[in-house]
């Protein structure tokens, strides 16, 4: 039996999934590009990393500073937009450094255009904590839950 490389079905950045009918059973084989791997090892320990106490107590902590500040009323204070960079030059930046210990080679500019790409693929808790560094009002709702 030839594999799918061989069939000339694959390139290495490519994720095929071939499907092959055999009697009543069918059977799929998938193929995943180092890109792909990455990614979800990237996701890997994202998901590990905001589950760690350091994180937490580094996100809490932060939260519990400012949480005062934050109103559940559409205007927004002027203060927001010094806390909303205060909070990615802190967590941000601990993510992408834990990341670094972990992942040789990574590089969160990368990650970001990937995640781009793989925005269905990453999990809720994940995807809501990378949301909170990009959208402010994700980072807003965030504050009005934990006042809450």
């Amino acid at each position: 039996m030839m594999d799918v490389q061989e069939k000339g079905m694959i390139t290495k950045e490519e994720n095929i999934v071939e499907m092959r009918d055999l009697g009543d059973e069918e059977f799929s084989i998938s193929v995943s590009s180092k890109a792909d791997a990455l990614f979800d090892a990237v996701i890997g320990n994202i998901e590990a990393i905001i589950m760690e106490d350091d994180f937490l107590n580094l996100q809490r902590s932060f939260m519990e500073k400012y949480y005062l500040e934050f109103d559940d009323t559409e205007e927004n204070k002027l203060i927001y937009t010094p806390i909303f960079n205060e909070y990615i030059e802190l967590l941000e930046k601990y993510l992408e450094q834990q990341l670094i210990e972990r992942i040789p080679g990574f590089n969160m500019n990368d990650f970001t255009r990937s995640l781009q790409q793989h925005k269905e693929d990453v999990s809720g808790d994940v995807f809501d904590i990378l949301l909170t560094f990009t959208d402010f009002m994700a980072f807003k709702e965030m504050f009005l839950d934990y006042r809450a």
